[in-house]
This record gives C-alpha cells, sequence and structure tokens, in this order.
C-alpha cells in the first residue's frame, strides 16, 4: 500500500501520461463497442474545466455494442476558440480515416476509447491487397496490470479478418454479448 502511495505521488509530478496497459484480448472483453468506422465529423467543446473532441464515426462494421450507423464518441484536449488543451497518450483522429476502435462508454452516456491511443488501430492496405490493422507503440509510461511494474508498450499489427474472428473467438469464450 506504502510502495502505491509513493509511485502515485512520483507519477503525478511527471508531464507524461501513465497507462495501464492492456492487452487485446481485455480490450475486447472490456469495451462496450468494437467498430470498424471512418471518421465523419468532430467538434470540439468544454465540459467543465476539460476540453475534449467529439467525434462522429460512421459505423461499417460492428462486433460488439448496439447496432447503430453513426456512434459518437470523445476524446480529451482539442481547441475551442483560441483555447487548445492537450493531453498525452489521447489519440488523434482524422476526418475521413477509416479506424478499428475499442470503445467504452460511461454512466454519464459519454463514449470514450479505451486505453486513449492502445484501443485505435489505424487500417492500411498492405501491398498484397490485405488489409491491415496497425497500432505503433506508444511512448508515454506504461504500466502492467495488477502489479504496477513499468513495461515497455509493443507496436500491435494483424490483418482486418484475423482481428475480426479474434473478436468473435474471445466474446464467444468470456460468454461477452455482440
Amino acid at each position: 500500500m506504502r510502495l502505491t502511495i509513493v509511485v502515485l505521488a512520483c507519477l503525478g509530478s511527471l508531464t507524461a501520461a501513465t497507462l495501464e496497459r492492456i492487452s487485446l484480448d481485455d480490450m475486447i472483453v472490456k469495451s462496450t463497442a468494437i467498430v470498424r468506422g471512418r471518421v465523419s465529423g468532430s467538434s470540439a467543446a468544454f465540459h467543465g474545466s476539460m476540453v475534449y473532441t467529439h467525434l462522429k464515426i460512421q459505423v461499417l462494421e460492428r462486433w460488439k455494442g448496439a447496432p447503430t450507423s453513426v456512434q459518437d464518441i470523445i476524446i480529451p484536449g482539442g481547441k475551442v476558440n483560441n483555447f487548445r488543451q492537450s493531453f498525452s497518450g489521447a489519440p488523434s483522429l482524422t476526418e475521413g480515416t477509416e479506424y478499428v476502435l475499442f470503445l467504452w462508454t460511461g454512466k454519464n452516456g459519454l463514449t470514450h476509447i479505451i486505453g486513449l491511443s492502445q484501443g485505435v488501430f489505424d487500417l492500411k492496405q498492405a501491398l498484397s491487397g490485405v488489409k491491415m490493422a496497425t497500432r505503433a507503440s506508444t511512448s508515454e509510461l506504461m504500466l502492467a496490470p495488477g502489479t504496477g511494474q513499468v513495461v515497455k508498450d509493443e507496436a500491435v499489427e494483424i490483418t482486418l479478418e484475423e482481428l475480426g474472428r479474434r473478436i468473435v473467438t474471445v466474446l464467444a469464450a468470456k460468454g461477452g454479448s455482440r
């Protein structure tokens, strides 16, 4: 307990974000929705003293969550008038670009990306023609779940087809809902 307090006190003085590493399987289980979608619009607004960017995602495929053609999500940070606020670890999504997103909706009804940048996979066409889902490793401080040990994040690259199969398999094994 005392070690946890010391670690948290030290981490509080750092300027970078501290993220808990979330495995792909954990993201699948803990997400309230998993979608493949394209960013179709964005705006930023204050929520109290924090700025959030609101994104509209045109849903192209859904593996988990309630069926809908548009998914609204928020990401910490953004620009309102002449005020800009940014947060380490927060992903930057580009309008018109397609992603796989691991999402979580809180009790307040707002939907976030699980693990900030960990829950965003870029979609790119490989030279072979296969669609790949990729996530670069983050440079943010990363801790192992449960132990608080500092760990190094690793990039993830998987075919979109294999990612879809893995989502279905993990949800079936864990009794998760689609």
